[in-house]
């Protein structure tokens, strides 16, 4: 509701001072909403213990803020209402093609209400901008959607999510305090590593899932992956990487503080500013802000080097020297990166320090039982990158293509796949990005 008035009112006001006043009361709602529901309790155990205060008495109202629940997918819809309003207003000041008319307040708040609700994208993205899905809303017609873009998504979202990430959480689980204490270094380095699989997979393939039960309605989502492992930088990464969350934050967060356009410092203030918010923005818990700060740190200093447009713009390399390169660029942002989902695995910040004491156990052994799985299940990961390298791509476009015809070996690959989801699949387990 708050949504609907917000940008009818944007569009149906000619005076842009009263378009201001609409759109910033809808964004400070909407950010409002999230702030109580997901970072009340951090805020209140803060002031707690700030003032060296006791824990309250059931009752009381700072107990009310400690455990109030968190809505399911709050994150991904705030967003999406916020790019409603933010998208409204640049369209009725000439930044971007119209793509929302005048219509009546029933109709529009209809429209609201589906674009906000759309349940295939609902609780976990890919976060889905106003000005690219309202285009999309019309009638829809059964013999005009595309059933192998329908079936190749699903069967690819669920054989990652049912047979590579919920049969490798079995495994990872050890990385939990205290049990990792027991296990060597290489086994430790196996188990981040199988999680740094497990942790794609899933999210991929929820947002797989999502892109084809879209697709069976008729709609188009965004592509929110595009073979992130085997970026060369932390900043191809972020382009690679839930691409939905960073072209939202690109768009509604770090263009708006100035980008780039304001010198150096700034720039580097943005980045931190973003990433920080980035962080806290998957959990209300220092752990991820610790973690966006960590990135940013890392964009940061690739900026100050020039590695990420060097990256970015160098033309691919096919002598072996250049290929040994690729490959210690990739190995590199690949071991950054999975460093910082430790702090996804072992939310506490003490816990994920000692994990990485751990790691110099070296007089331990490594548990064979441990090591094998994980490298089998993380396989299909790495079958899925490894024919994207050497030849490093630009990232796609937004939205899906049109799927071609498949070849025989797509084919057979799919049929496996499948018999595999219905054979192997791991014990079912929510998806991880439902906490966020």
């Amino acid at each position: 509701m708050v949504n609907t008035i917000a940008s009818f009112q944007v569009i149906n006001t000619s005076n842009h001072s009263k378009q201001l006043f609409w759109a910033g009361l809808g964004v400070a709602i909407n950010v409002g909403i999230l702030g109580l529901f997901k970072y009340a309790g951090l805020l209140a155990r803060l002031g707690l213990s700030f003032l060296n205060l006791s824990a309250p008495l059931p009752g009381e109202p700072m107990a009310f803020l400690l455990t109030l629940p968190l809505p399911i997918g709050i994150s991904f819809y705030t967003f999406q209402g916020i790019s409603l309003v933010l998208d409204v207003l640049h369209q009725q000041e000439g930044q971007q093609k119209v793509f929302l008319g005048k219509m009546s307040p029933k109709d529009y708040f209809l429209n609201t209400l589906f674009f906000i609700s759309f349940f295939p994208q609902l609780v976990a993205g890919p976060i889905v901008q106003a000005k690219d899905f309202y285009p999309q809303i019309k009638v829809k017609y059964f013999q005009a959607i595309n059933w192998r873009i329908v079936f190749n998504y699903l069967v690819g979202g669920y054989f990652l999510k049912m047979v590579v990430a919920d049969n490798l959480k079995d495994f990872t689980f050890w990385i939990s305090f205290p049990y990792y204490q027991n296990l060597g270094t290489l086994t430790n380095l196996v188990l981040l590593f199988g999680y740094s699989m497990q942790i794609f997979a899933d999210f991929a393939g929820y947002s797989l899932i999502a892109i084809g039960l879209g697709a069976a309605f008729g709609y188009t989502l965004p592509e929110n992956f595009n073979f992130p492992y085997i970026s060369r930088s932390i900043a191809e990464f972020w382009r690679r990487w839930h691409i939905s969350l960073s072209s939202w934050l690109r768009n509604y967060l770090y263009i708006p503080l100035g980008g780039n356009r304001k010198g150096e410092f700034r720039t580097y203030l943005n980045l931190m500013i973003v990433m920080t918010l980035g962080g806290l923005w998957h959990g209300a818990a220092w752990s991820y802000a610790v973690w966006g700060i960590f990135h940013g740190v890392g964009l940061a200093l690739e900026r100050f080097m020039g590695i990420a447009s060097k990256t970015q713009n160098e033309p691919e390399k096919t002598h072996p020297i250049g290929f040994l390169l690729n490959c210690l660029q990739v190995f590199a942002v690949f071991s950054f990166v999975s460093l910082g989902w430790l702090f996804f695995k072992l939310p506490n910040f003490k816990e994920a320090l000692d994990f990485l004491r751990s790691l110099v156990n070296i007089g331990i052994g490594p548990r064979w039982t441990y090591v094998v799985p994980v490298f089998i299940f993380s396989l299909p990961v790495v079958l899925y990158h490894l024919p994207h390298f050497p030849k490093i791509k630009t990232p796609k476009q937004n939205f899906t293509p049109d799927v071609p015809e498949s070849s025989w070996l797509q084919k057979l690959t799919l049929g496996i796949m499948l018999v595999l989801i219905i054979l192997n699949s791991g014990n079912a387990n929510e998806f991880i990005y439902f906490q966020f």
